[in-house]
């Protein structure tokens, strides 16, 4: 234990937090860019963000009390797997991963186009 400005705090408590796997400021962008547009347009309406020691998950909602319909998780330990990033969907099927986000997210992406008559 540590004194820090009359506080006391534990040393191995903020080592543990620091080994967590979160979503870094860029991955957060591109991700919450797509779910905006998706807002926008009326199809998504929630998310969550779950951090763990081992990877995170952003889940991507249609309403806020079902089940998410995607989910996008980053699993760093799996660098030299090229499975860094996958995109899950409802039913557990994997439909895209890789170790670059931006082409993970591309089946999302193709969910923006429609067909306008």
């Amino acid at each position: 234990m540590r004194l820090a400005k009359n506080k006391v705090f534990n040393i191995d408590s903020v080592r543990r937090f620091d080994s967590r796997v979160s979503f870094d400021k860029i991955e957060l962008g591109k991700i919450l860019n797509i779910y905006g547009k998706m807002v926008a347009l009326g199809v998504w309406r929630d998310y969550s963000i779950s951090i763990f020691k081992d990877f995170s998950i952003f889940s991507i909602y249609k309403h806020s009390s079902e089940y998410p319909i995607y989910k996008v998780k980053k699993i760093p330990n799996n660098f030299y797997k090229k499975e860094v990033f996958s995109v899950i969907a409802i039913d557990g099927k994997i439909l895209k991963r890789g170790n670059d986000l931006s082409s993970v997210l591309k089946p999302l992406e193709a969910k923006l186009f429609r067909i306008v008559k």
